[in-house]
């Protein structure tokens, strides 16, 4: 392949609202670097990481719910995920499927043509399980709202799938987010996992990645979604924030809460852990600010856990479930990538049932 001079890209100018994302018909195609891959993108999902990186939600100075909006306030040493400044312009997006269309040094030109997912964690080849020395896709590099990206070649995941470009690019992030999160909690077929948002994307895998392991999942959806998130395969599904949710549940014992909407209702989901249980966090959608009991978490014995990086093996293994048919996509709209702002926008508003993606 000939690689293009130029290429249409979604490029981030800098944190605020909707109108930082600007679209360019020719912005400079990557070429790869020593021990990289160009993946020519097949199709790009949409996480809740792509907006609050955008809008600055991670700076410690913002409290608000994600709401993809600009925030009056955003810190200028603190903004991403990792804590540090971002670089702008920025090309986001991390969850991309396509196929590697030219190699770097030291890669072996063999994988030319392989049809591969992402592996969002940028870790340091000499010292992989080191956390301090981890990026992301989209935030430290650039990611793919575009024709065309380069990425480490051991972060572009062979896949072999029938599933089309847009289903397989709804796994990168949302399904390593969940199977993260059920791995430190050690969740077992001895569990009752309680999954709040189970209608996003995070939510949705989290359902089926619990059942994968055997354990009884107990959904909380807006009850318009409920026969969506009931095709994932919860054993029971309640209304997103019942009144008294220990009502709700009747007999059901909970032993692990996974997490990522937090906000006002987190109180009611940690008073209703059984003594031992597991809190695992990813996410804060509904707000990073929470009242926290000290009494329920010590009395109870509990265990939180938060969740961001990821081992390596978390996302092979999700490969290897996807090729054997042991998660299904939650595909739920595509939008052209010149439709970016209009995609975020569905996403914020919780349009849809499960993940949204783009395709250039």
């Amino acid at each position: 392949m000939t690689r293009p001079v130029t290429m249409k890209a979604m490029v981030t100018k800098g944190h605020g609202d909707l109108d930082q994302m600007v679209w360019h018909s020719a912005w400079p195609c990557p070429s790869p670097k020593p021990g990289e891959v160009l993946i020519k993108v097949g199709a790009c999902g949409l996480n809740n990481t792509d907006v609050n990186t955008r809008s600055g939600w991670y700076s410690k100075t913002v409290s608000d719910a994600t709401t993809g909006d600009a925030f009056e306030e955003v810190g200028t040493d603190d903004p991403t995920w990792g804590g540090a400044p971002l670089v702008f312009p920025r090309i986001q997006g991390a969850d991309v499927c396509g196929r590697i269309v030219e190699v770097g040094a030291g890669v072996d030109p063999k994988r030319i043509g392989e049809r591969v997912i992402t592996d969002g964690w940028l870790r340091d080849p000499k010292d992989p399980l080191n956390k301090d020395k981890t990026g992301y896709f989209g935030s430290e590099r650039d990611g793919g709202f575009a024709e065309y990206t380069t990425i480490p070649a051991q972060n572009a995941i062979t896949v072999r799938s029938s599933l089309s470009d847009a289903e397989l690019a709804t796994f990168s992030c949302s399904y390593s987010t969940a199977e993260g999160m059920l791995t430190r909690a050690k969740v077992t077929e001895t569990d009752t996992v309680l999954v709040p948002g189970a209608s996003g994307g995070v939510g949705g895998a989290l359902v089926q990645l619990s059942k994968r392991r055997n354990a009884r999942v107990i959904a909380l959806a807006s009850e318009a979604k409920h026969d969506d998130v009931a095709l994932l395969g919860p054993d029971l599904i309640l209304p997103r924030a019942p009144d008294d949710l220990r009502e709700s549940l009747r007999t059901e014992k909970i032993t692990v809460v996974a997490d990522v909407v937090g906000g006002p209702y987190w109180p009611q989901l940690i008073a209703i852990l059984e003594r031992g249980g597991r809190y695992a966090c990813s996410g804060a959608i509904a707000g990073p600010m929470v009242e926290f009991d000290l009494r329920t978490f010590y009395l109870r014995d509990l265990t939180f856990a938060g969740s961001t990086v990821i081992d390596p093996e978390v996302i092979r293994n999700l490969v290897r479930y996807i090729e054997v048919g042991e998660v299904k996509p939650a595909l739920a709209a595509i939008y052209p990538l010149e439709q970016l702002h209009e995609a975020q926008s569905a996403f914020i508003a919780k349009k849809h049932t499960g993940n949204i993606v783009v395709i250039p």
